[in-house]
């Protein structure tokens, strides 16, 4: 997907904020005494990996099962999504957006707050946060959850006032979805983002994080830190603490500094492996305080 990281980037530096904020609405599953509107505004991130394939059809199946869709938009970058966005809560009852999980995040903003009902339909390459909630992948299960499901009351997290859906995370993660091709995940998809990880591992450094919970300072060498709403991270199910109606974030660093040990962490907590929490310390809270050094990117949901 192309998300907010083409339009910026994040950095820590010289710390940053992250905690839990209140809980917007979203058209995910069944669950509470409510019904999801029949009025829409559906819009699409062309650039995701299956965006501009899906979107025709996305927008007659919504039509064919009983949504009534006021306006229907393909956009081209993910600023003309964003803006698209910025202004449906105003026209809509509900807004339907496709696109991956850096799209998903780079407009959550805009309904925090609001009681316009916020559903989407996972367009993107790893579709974390659909894994995490239990979205199907499929369009046409997206599509039926959206026209029979009811809402659902989440958290989100928030770093230095920027909201996100699932996970953020600094080290290794950040600089291979900032220079993975396009085409390579697109080909791909989450096999791709895997053959450029071992490529530019080669280059990476470990680093000095500092976690602060207004209770403890922990200092550790890292090679990743994960700071998750969500379980899933790249498509994989890591943070298997992580609940995005517990009301706290899950920090889970990476400890230590061989990149072989992030490799092999990935591995042993994509087969369950019983020593996958050997390779990670996890701190667990509403609000954090994380420091660097040196200073790092950060990738939210994907995007730096």
């Amino acid at each position: 997907s192309t998300g907010r990281g083409a339009c910026e980037g994040r950095d820590i530096e010289p710390s940053a904020q992250i905690e839990r904020k209140e809980r917007p609405r979203r058209a995910l599953t069944n669950g509470m005494d409510e019904t999801l509107p029949k009025q829409a505004i559906l819009i699409v991130n062309a650039g995701s990996r299956r965006g501009a394939d899906l979107f025709a059809e996305a927008r007659d199946k919504l039509k064919a099962a009983g949504v009534e869709l006021l306006d229907a938009k393909k956009c081209k970058t993910a600023k003309s999504m964003e803006t698209a966005v910025k202004s449906a809560p105003k026209k809509a009852p509900m807004v339907i957006v496709g696109g991956g999980d850096g799209s998903l995040s780079s407009v959550v903003d805009f309904f925090v707050g609001t009681k316009v009902v916020f559903a989407f339909l996972p367009l993107g390459t790893a579709n974390s946060f659909a894994r995490t909630i239990g979205m199907p992948l499929d369009l046409d299960g997206a599509i039926e959850i959206i026209v029979t499901g009811e809402p659902r009351k989440i958290d989100v997290g928030c770093i230095n006032g920027d909201y996100f859906l699932n996970a953020a995370a600094m080290g290794l993660a950040p600089k291979v979805a900032d220079t993975v091709p396009h085409g390579l995940k697109r080909r791909l998809g989450r096999l791709g983002y895997l053959v450029w990880a071992s490529w530019s591992a080669a280059n990476f450094r470990a680093f000095r994080v500092k976690i602060e919970d207004g209770k403890r300072s922990v200092r550790m060498w890292a090679t990743e830190v994960r700071i998750a709403n969500g379980r899933y991270h790249g498509g994989i199910e890591l943070i298997e603490n992580a609940d995005v109606k517990s009301g706290e974030i899950v920090i889970q660093v990476v400890t230590g500094r061989s990149v072989l040990k992030l490799g092999w962490s990935y591995f042993a907590s994509a087969t369950k492996l019983k020593a996958r929490h050997q390779t990670v310390r996890e701190f667990v809270a509403q609000k954090f305080k994380l420091s660097t050094r040196p200073r790092m990117r950060v990738s939210i949901d994907g995007e730096v």
